[in-house]
């Protein structure tokens, strides 16, 4: 079945550039355009989505307030689809509201057309995927009010990892890919990945994401500690 890819963007022009690189893919169907926030959810409550690209600046209603409305509000309709944030302004700000409001992902509109639909394959099967670049930044900016030389504090059901558990956490939080941290701590990608999804059951997280905003929450990445 084709994943049901919505597109909620306040410039028409965009809508139709995304439309036509989805509408090549045998595995993609672009089933519903919005150009805000309201106008989306009043669609979405009638139309079955899996995957919402979303802007973050729109009139009305915003991409971060949108998200949270359709992830953590349940206002995503019979679907409740998955929400993959676009937009052309690399800001912290903007990176990590959307991303506790319960976005699986974050991508900037100048993304090669195959990472686009690498990331909306990856975020409609339950992973999440966050710019590396965008992570980068996050972590710059957070270094700089997390404890820089103390160990990460076990809260937040911290203290049920292992300590390998909390490495790939770490790993995790910086943006790295299963195969990439594998590779660092010369493990096989499916330990690893059976490590991530250890994780997310132990900590009650839904994906990468809510883990990536944990770490930074916790301490558990900090200055120094990339």
């Amino acid at each position: 079945m084709a994943i049901r890819v919505m597109l909620v963007d306040d410039q028409a022009l965009l809508r139709t550039g995304f439309r036509m690189v989805l509408a090549a893919q045998p595995d993609m169907e672009v089933v519903a355009e919005a150009g805000d926030g309201l106008q989306a959810l009043d669609i979405l409550r009638a139309t079955s989505v899996d995957v919402v690209l979303m802007d973050v600046r729109m009139p009305n209603l915003d991409g971060v307030e949108t998200t949270h409305r359709i992830c953590e509000r349940g206002e995503g309709g019979p679907g409740q689809p998955k929400v993959l944030i676009l937009t052309t302004f690399d800001l912290d700000e903007y990176a990590f509201t959307a991303l506790k409001a319960g976005a699986s992902g974050f991508m900037l509109k100048d993304v090669p057309p195959g990472e686009l639909l690498t990331a909306i394959r990856a975020v409609h099967s339950g992973d999440a995927v966050v710019a590396p670049s965008t992570t980068r930044r996050l972590i710059d900016r957070f270094s700089t009010v997390l404890p820089a030389a103390t160990p990460a504090p076990l809260s937040h059901g911290m203290e049920r990892l292992t300590e390998r558990e909390r490495e790939v956490l770490t790993f995790v939080a910086q943006g790295m890919s299963n195969g990439e941290i594998a590779a660092h701590l010369v493990l096989s990608e499916a330990t690893v990945k059976t490590h991530v999804g250890r994780i997310l059951t132990k900590l009650e997280l839904r994906d990468r994401v809510q883990a990536v905003v944990l770490a930074y929450e916790t301490g558990l990445v900090r200055a120094g500690g990339r």
